[in-house]
């Protein structure tokens, strides 16, 4: 697969697993679709692991980072989502998803995996859209959602461990569907830290 550079992130994105389509559009951002029955999970249960999602990943200059996106998704299938991924290595990755729940409704939803995966609904949003956010430090990583890109929910802060590498970026997901759209805009990164992760600021 092509790697591409999106000019408002440092560095260049390359592919984890392939997208069934996407495009890069300077005025209307990234739009990734995932194939039928793909994800990135591994069942606590001990079930199948799924590892086939397509992921665009970028390694970031700056140990200290926020990156945020507004995430638009065409829900079809139960658990389709976009998703904010970052990743250390195939056993210790996270995902802040905007996914479509079994009752039908889209949520915030957050994976953490160190070997399994432990999956945890967060909020109901009701829409197609929603601002999501990554920050991550050396030593954690906080996830937050937004309804306006402005005012910032707290979701999850947690550690994957300290790693020297780390990789982030956007995915899409149709675990049970025939395939998910995703167009991730107002694409932001900037070096630094939040003054408090469980607030926001």
């Amino acid at each position: 697969m092509e790697n591409f550079s999106i000019p408002s992130i440092p560095g260049e994105f390359i592919w984890l697993g392939e997208p069934q389509a996407w495009n890069l559009d300077p005025s209307k951002g990234l739009s990734i679709r995932a194939g039928e029955q793909e994800d990135w999970f591994a069942d606590p249960a001990g079930g199948e692991v799924k590892k086939n999602a397509p992921v665009a990943l970028v390694t970031p200059p700056d140990e200290n980072f926020i990156l945020s996106a507004k995430v638009s998704v065409a829900f079809a299938a139960m658990f389709d989502a976009g998703v904010l991924h970052i990743h250390y290595n195939q056993d210790h990755w996270a995902k802040l998803c905007f996914e479509y729940s079994p009752q039908g409704v889209s949520m915030v939803v957050s994976v953490v995996t160190r070997g399994v995966s432990d999956d945890c609904n967060s909020v109901e949003i009701g829409k197609s859209e929603i601002y999501l956010r990554v920050a991550r430090t050396p030593k954690t990583i906080a996830f937050h959602y937004s309804h306006d890109g402005h005012t910032w929910h707290f979701v999850r802060y947690f550690t994957l461990g300290e790693w020297d590498a780390v990789r982030v970026g956007f995915s899409a997901q149709s675990p049970t569907g025939k395939g998910c759209s995703v167009l991730f805009s107002e694409l932001s990164y900037r070096a630094g830290s939040l003054a408090d992760n469980r607030n926001g600021e």
